[in-house]
């Protein structure tokens, strides 16, 4: 088996050491909470948009994941200093409450990027769709905004400083969209699944005022960093989470929402639990494992010798069938470093209108490849970043 190096595209978090001293959350007993994490294409979610058909957002999907992919590759190669963010149909979303009093907004959750950032007044150029109204940081009594001789503004790598001295910022995503405005803290709150309001008081975010990002459309506020460099949202609250979470998707079509674990409620329980050591490179955002191979069934790539493939008129999948057709699909194995990872079929084919297509596309360029949000479907995952390993176990995430 070939060696690769492989980084997810869900994932979370390292601790935060640089910037406590201006930016300090309330010291406490590490605890746990647990968010729905709702597929934007879900009709459980509001902005869910019922013109479009299944066949349509997984095409959509797929073309998105594979340019999401190139500027992964871009930014690993020239080790440029960017986040990466393309908002689908297929994007997650979590619900959280900005400032004092608390306002409420939806937000995609990135784990390519690290700042949160919303829209905010006064805004010089934001979209106008994004389903709620904007933040207002006057209206606020915990809101902050970072001087530029601060010392968060000097680690963040303020680009300007404007006549009021606030420290601006200014963030590339991989698909040239961008946001700047003004690096800030406020006070950060979630109500978890269980009806407790978790806050954390002085959560250092983006107020955005010249965004640039094509999230109008799907009716969001912003963006939920949760990549793996210190300024991202999970790296501030990891000693209160104790530096652990998980994740568990539901199936494509599922009438429930996944979770998005934090802390203690997210430790993996299950027998068949297997773990894999986190491999430290550059980019820190990003989240490495390492693949050591692919095994497919009996060695056979194709599910039944006396099956014929048929052509994706979309050119979006390479390996299609008649949906009509009986397919015997083989069982795959991700063998990552000390953790063999047993895909079934929800996690590599999908239905495509009349064909079913597998969702995995080959990689043939470099020796990175992505492990997505399909791979992981009906999996726990949990996240111990204090021992630095990633632990997978098949689970019914509609019951958790």
């Amino acid at each position: 088996m070939v060696n690769h190096q492989l980084f997810l595209l869900l994932t979370l978090i390292l601790s935060i050491l640089v910037f406590q001293s201006e930016s300090r959350v309330k010291a406490k007993a590490p605890f746990g909470f647990s968010l729905e994490l709702i597929r934007r294409d879900s009709p459980l979610s509001p902005f869910y948009n019922a013109s479009l058909n299944s066949s349509e957002i997984l095409i959509k999907n797929a073309i998105h994941s594979m340019e999401r992919f190139k500027h992964f590759q871009s930014l690993i190669n020239q080790k440029a200093v960017q986040s990466i963010v393309f908002p689908t149909e297929n994007s997650y979303l979590t619900k959280l409450s900005f400032g004092t009093p608390p306002v409420e907004y939806f937000a995609i959750v990135d784990t390519g990027s690290d700042l949160t950032w919303i829209q905010c007044v006064p805004c010089t150029k934001c979209y106008n769709s994004q389903g709620s109204s904007l933040f207002d940081p006057q209206a606020s009594s915990t809101y902050k905004a970072f001087s530029c001789d601060s010392q968060t503004c000097r680690a963040f790598g303020g680009e300007q400083c404007l006549k009021t001295n606030d420290c601006q910022y200014h963030v590339t995503y991989g698909d040239m969209s961008s946001t700047i405005g003004i690096l800030s803290s406020d006070t950060l709150s979630f109500d978890s699944i269980n009806g407790q309001k978790t806050t954390f008081s002085t959560s250092i975010f983006g107020c955005g005022r010249n965004n640039q990002v094509q999230l109008g459309n799907l009716g969001i506020a912003g963006i939920v960093g949760l990549g793996g460099g210190p300024f991202s949202l999970v790296s501030q609250i990891g000693p209160q989470i104790d530096h652990r979470f998980s994740y568990c998707f539901v199936p494509r079509f599922a009438k429930s929402s996944g979770k998005l674990i934090f802390g203690q409620e997210s430790i993996i329980s299950h027998p068949k639990a297997i773990s894999t050591p986190l491999v430290s490179k550059y980019p820190q955002t990003f989240y490495y494992l390492t693949l050591n191979g692919v095994s497919i069934g009996d060695k056979t790539a194709h599910p039944s010798s006396t099956q014929e493939p048929v052509q994706d008129p979309s050119g979006a999948f390479n390996l299609c069938y008649g949906a009509d057709t009986n397919i015997n699909v083989p069982e795959m194995v991700f063998h990552f470093s000390g953790a063999d990872v047993r895909l079934q079929p929800v996690n590599t084919f999908m239905v495509n209108g009349d064909l079913v297509c597998m969702v995995i596309v080959p990689n043939s360029v470099n020796p990175f490849s992505v492990f997505g949000n399909y791979a992981q479907i009906n999996f726990q995952v949990e996240y111990d970043l204090q021992k630095r390993v990633v632990s997978f176990a098949p689970t019914d995430c509609t019951q958790i």
